[in-house]
């Protein structure tokens, strides 16, 4: 299937709605239909069109003469290969500039990304004799739609009202034609193509904050309301909050100043009138899975910062928040904000040079100095400037260095143990340490030095990310070393005893070893061990394993990962309660434990 290519023109109808016929034509359509008629919104009639395998070219023609095509998604929609074509070709659309919206009809929006539950096992059903092509067109198609924020049904107590909140947000949408207002202001084109530029619209792992500051009367405003009027439409959610210098009311306590300020927020972001919030979480809750876009415009005091825009994991990946004011130093405090600076401009060159231009690179360096003062681009570059071949490993290693500790010593276990691990098993792992693993993992994220998919939510780690992690370890003085990854060192720790209290780990990969000595105290001196991973890269059978019977585990184990583990069960002494994780695979266990034995309930 072709993508369309869209043009400035004149569309037929307004709006074009892609629904399976028995569960929703005489209920939520024909309802949906009358308030669309009574609010001037014109929409596609399909009643002519006869159905068949094939979805019909005047169908196709439809869709992309159409303003705006809503999907509604119910539990039958995927029982239909009609309705599966029809959607793969409103993406193509999206694709091309077409407003997309969704309804979920007595379906979650989780089981349509997955295709699980009831809705999983008709889309099953559907594709028994369909290609693996075909299969995987849909499945990309459902899950691109579930990601599409849109209006749940099951959320709705009234569908009345559901249906005039849909028609009044299409409305919106209808109004919002792309703006001409601004097209005779001279040089503004220029100074739009540098602030998308700073905007990093690629940029779909995190948010983004950036200001613009300048004294009044030089165009912040206007450039904020033009970049507002040209990219509302790759949004979910828009809000341009206008004249911020006039809510600072003196009549407030600072905790109402905040509570007042993010109800007006959410009002305009929602389309919903006098939105009330009794605490300052909501905001957060409500808009942190949606890309946003919020022009917070003329802003005078930290506190609408602190309100409004504290952190980036207040809003979803891709979102991007403009800031205007007056005073670049309240930018500087806030410590989130980039200001639209020419010194930054040539700072920025400068990186990209020191680069070397490679992608991934530029995305860890880059990340790493979002939201930093221009001293602190500087010290960057002057680190850069001592890699003399500019290997890739060592530009990854500045990103590695920019992190505090709690963060590095989250990286390194990660980069040793739970690559490819789920991200709600890691934050278990660590719920009994000091490490905030939530917020590390957020943090990790948005300095690109991992990903977490979509999918299971896996976390992914670069092969490169992962060998400066390794690297990194074997730097540390042996005294300072968490994690144990040296087999000789690892051996003589295992036979003489000689681990501390500072080891929180052991990766040891017994590949090539002849001959492992585990003494009974091996693991006394360890107390703090949570992860101990022993396994064969390439399997031989040149080693072998003398481990003594009275040998103890630490109590705090939290993963025990041991191949071709030697004993018919683990240490009498054995204490699983704190045990997340364990695969003994290939081992010569006959059982684990005698009676009952508690485990871990996290």
């Amino acid at each position: 299937m072709a993508s369309p290519s869209f043009k400035p023109r004149n569309y037929k109808v307004n709006v074009f709605s892609s629904f399976h016929r028995p569960d929703v034509r005489k209920t939520l359509l024909s309802h949906m239909r009358e308030q669309f008629k009574r609010t001037g919104i014109t929409m596609f009639d399909d009643q002519e069109i006869e159905r068949s395998a094939i979805i019909a070219p005047s169908l196709i023609e439809a869709i992309r003469e159409s303003r705006i095509s809503i999907v509604i998604l119910s539990k039958k929609y995927a029982s239909s290969s009609w309705c599966l074509d029809e959607l793969v070709e409103i993406l193509e659309c999206k694709k091309a500039g077409q407003t997309v919206m969704t309804i979920f009809y007595g379906v979650h929006p989780s089981d349509i990304r997955k295709q699980t539950g009831e809705f999983g096992n008709t889309f099953n059903e559907t594709c028994a004799h369909k290609t693996d092509q075909e299969r995987q067109k849909w499945s990309k198609a459902l899950n691109d739609v579930g990601n599409i924020a849109g209006e749940d049904f099951l959320k709705w107590d009234n569908e009345a009202i559901m249906i005039k909140k849909i028609a009044r947000d299409v409305s919106d949408k209808l109004n919002a034609t792309p703006s001409r207002d601004f097209d005779g202001m001279v040089g503004l084109k220029a100074h739009l193509r540098d602030m998308q530029s700073l905007l990093h619209l690629d940029y779909k792992d995190g948010a983004m904050i950036v200001g613009i500051c300048g004294p009044a009367g030089i165009g912040k405003t206007t450039s904020a309301r033009a970049l507002y009027s040209r990219l509302s439409c790759s949004f979910q959610l828009t809000c341009f909050m206008d004249n911020l210098r006039g809510s600072y009311h003196s009549g407030l306590d600072e905790y109402g100043l905040k509570l007042c300020l993010q109800e007006q927020l959410l009002s305009k972001i929602l389309n919903q009138n006098d939105i009330r919030i009794s605490r300052l979480g909501v905001k957060k809750e409500r808009l942190r899975d949606h890309k946003v876009l919020i022009i917070l415009d003329d802003v005078n005091n930290i506190k609408q910062l602190e309100a409004l825009a504290n952190e980036t994991t207040w809003f979803g990946p891709g979102s991007k928040i403009i800031v205007t004011t007056e005073n670049k130093d309240l930018l500087q405090q806030h410590g989130k904000s980039y200001p639209h600076d020419h010194s930054f401009e040539v700072l920025a060159k400068r990186i990209i040079e020191l680069c070397g231009n490679l992608p991934l690179g530029l995305r860890v360096v880059g990340s790493s100095l979002r939201g930093k003062k221009e001293y602190e681009w500087e010290d960057v570059i002057n680190r850069l400037e001592t890699i003399i071949d500019r290997d890739l490993e060592d530009v990854l290693r500045v990103g590695y260095e920019s992190l505090d500790e709690n963060e590095q010593s989250l990286f390194l276990h990660i980069a040793v143990f739970f690559k490819y691990q789920d991200g709600d098993l890691v934050k278990t792992m660590f719920s009994d340490s000091y490490l905030d693993a939530k917020r590390g993992l957020k943090i990790l994220v948005n300095r690109s030095l991992i990903k977490i998919s979509k999918y299971g939510e896996r976390i992914q780690m670069h092969r490169l990310l992962r060998q400066v992690g390794q690297k990194a370890i074997h730097k540390q003085e042996p005294w300072k070393r968490q994690i144990l990854m040296d087999g000789d060192e690892i051996c003589d720790v295992l036979e003489l005893a000689k681990g501390t209290r500072v080891v929180s780990g052991i990766s040891f990969d017994t590949s090539g070893t002849n001959e492992v000595i585990v003494s009974e105290r091996a693991f006394k001196r360890m107390p703090n061990l949570r992860f101990l991973k022993v396994y064969k890269s390439r399997y031989d059978e040149n080693d072998v394993m003398h481990k003594p019977g009275e040998m103890e585990f630490p109590r705090r184990l939290r993963l025990l990962h041991w191949e071709e583990y030697p004993s018919k069960s683990p240490p009498l002494t054995f204490h699983p309660e704190y045990l997340v994780e364990m695969n003994m695979k290939h081992s010569k266990l006959e059982y684990l434990w005698q009676g009952t034995q508690l485990c871990s309930s996290i």
